[in-house]
């Protein structure tokens, strides 16, 4: 087992690597859908212990499915609404220890019980989110958070 400042240093090694990753991966592709599915597997991949990973994006005043790896989902949520409503309209990053905690939470998936919400952000307009459920509480720490957001802005360079 890691001790804390060891575990801190090999994530935030491992999360380096994937971030290299999904740039080598990304590059010289044009096409949005082929990208976000991509690194929807490419997370699903890196990441233990979550249940769903993908991608709402932004049509009009709501979001709508996009790529992603996991069950089932919801189609349409609206700017403000959830989670991932809630990060599209505010345009920051939403951590949730517990779901059921969440004011108005849209529980697509009933196993989910912790959410990391990303907003991809490009020329100062989200464009989507990202969305990671676990089905365990308290999945989602700062680091995780840290380079998910390097993650997606890695990405959002190549949609």
């Amino acid at each position: 087992m890691f001790q804390s400042s060891s575990y801190s240093q090999n994530l935030a090694e491992a999360y380096t690597l994937l971030n290299k990753q999904l740039d080598a991966l990304l590059d010289g592709e044009t096409d949005s859908i082929a990208n976000l599915a991509n690194a929807s597997a490419l997370l699903n991949q890196f990441l233990n212990d979550v249940n769903w990973v993908g991608f709402y994006l932004t049509k009009e005043t709501e979001l709508i499915l996009g790529p992603f790896q996991g069950m089932p989902a919801c189609v349409r949520i609206s700017f403000g609404k959830g989670v991932c409503g809630t990060a599209a309209a505010e345009q920051k990053t939403i951590r949730v220890a517990d779901v059921h905690q969440f004011p108005g939470h849209i529980a697509c998936d009933a196993a989910s019980r912790s959410e990391i919400v990303v907003p991809l952000i490009k020329n100062g307009q989200t464009i989507g989110v990202l969305d990671i459920d676990s089905p365990s509480l308290d999945r989602f720490s700062d680091e995780d958070e840290k380079y998910l957001h390097q993650f997606a802005e890695i990405l959002v360079k190549h949609l």
